[in-house]
């Protein structure tokens, strides 16, 4: 009889009673949050970092980094000063590795 490499019927009851595709994602398809120092000018400042998966990316972004356009599908990072009480209007796109050498390389235009 021929192997069918599908998975048994417990471990489906188990992902669907947690509501969750994977360990420290939640609901949305975001990973956790988590708090980050600043980039350049702003190594002071805390912010509150959360990784966006290219599925949940749909719609372009400018990233302060490098000032090039982050696609739809691309997996990046979103950043916002954790102290300001601002919303939407405070979270900046960054790609990965721009976010990842901020130490190094601050934002290309002020933010306005």
């Amino acid at each position: 009889m021929p192997r069918r490499n599908r998975p048994q019927a417990s471990h489906k009851r188990a992902k669907a009673e947690t509501g969750r595709s994977g360990p420290g994602s939640s609901p949305f398809g975001w990973a956790t949050t988590r708090t980050e120092s600043g980039p350049t000018g702003a190594e002071s400042e805390q912010f509150t970092v959360r990784t966006v998966p290219g599925s949940r990316a749909t719609k372009p972004y400018r990233c302060p980094g490098c000032d090039h356009e982050i696609a739809p599908g691309t997996p990046h990072i979103v950043a916002w000063p954790t102290d300001l009480p601002g919303g939407a209007d405070d979270r900046r796109h960054w790609h990965n590795g721009c976010w990842s050498a901020r130490a190094r390389r601050g934002p290309t235009r002020r933010w306005s």
